[in-house]
């Protein structure tokens, strides 16, 4: 069909229709403003990132030195044990040492003792600890109290008492009295023998006998 157009006028175009300038910037903002966020949050997670990467370097270089140090460790508790191990051997020599050397002191000081009293024979001297018992033969009661008088200014014995003092006739027609009594060694002699008086000698203990000189 053929139109033919009678008025000899252009038809009108039809007018198009324009984007308001204020919602074209408004997209354009919306936009940048996406842009922007997912820059940050690029940065962010780079940085988030390469902070935990730090952080478990780090975890791993403390977990390494406590590898280390518990070995070290339990190298430290094995030479403790054997140090302690030692130290307790150490410790029963010299405690032997000690008593030895102690009983030797003990002897020489109660000899030194009975030398200067007259009349006296010690026939036993027993040890425990610091406490000692003694028995002997005297020919008097006076030889028995003079022998605590020794013992006590000796500065070596403490706490001299006597127990037992009974006569017997070990020889007869002879007076002899039995003894026994005890005594502790002072505290400030366990270190050394104290210096004795002038002219003091010693000499080994000696059993009562059938006889007196």
């Amino acid at each position: 069909m053929i139109r033919i157009n009678l008025l000899g006028q252009n038809r009108p175009k039809a007018a198009k229709s324009s984007v308001p300038l204020e919602a074209t910037m408004q997209i354009i903002f919306a936009l940048v403003a996406i842009a922007v966020a997912f820059a940050v949050l690029g940065i962010t997670y780079y940085q988030q990132k390469r902070d935990l990467d730090q952080t478990n370097a780090k975890i791993a270089a403390l977990q390494a030195e406590k590898a280390n140090l518990q070995q070290i460790k339990q190298e430290v508790d094995r030479f403790e044990a054997e140090r302690t191990v030692l130290q307790q051997r150490i410790d029963v020599i010299e405690a032997l040492q000690r008593n030895r050397s102690g009983g030797q002191e003990l002897l020489q000081m109660v000899a030194t003792t009975v030398v200067h009293v007259d009349n006296v024979w010690l026939t036993s001297l027993n040890r425990t600890g610091s406490a000692i018992e003694i028995q002997g033969e005297a020919a008097s009661i006076n030889s028995v109290a003079n022998l605590i008088t020794q013992l006590k200014r000796s500065g070596y014995f403490d706490n001299v008492e006597i127990k037992t003092a009974v006569e017997d006739d070990i020889v007869p027609s002879v007076e002899t009295y039995n003894f026994s009594m005890s005594a502790a060694i002072a505290a400030s002699a366990t270190g050394g023998v104290k210096a004795q008086p002038t002219g003091a000698t010693q000499a080994p203990l000696q059993p009562a006998t059938g006889g007196r000189s």
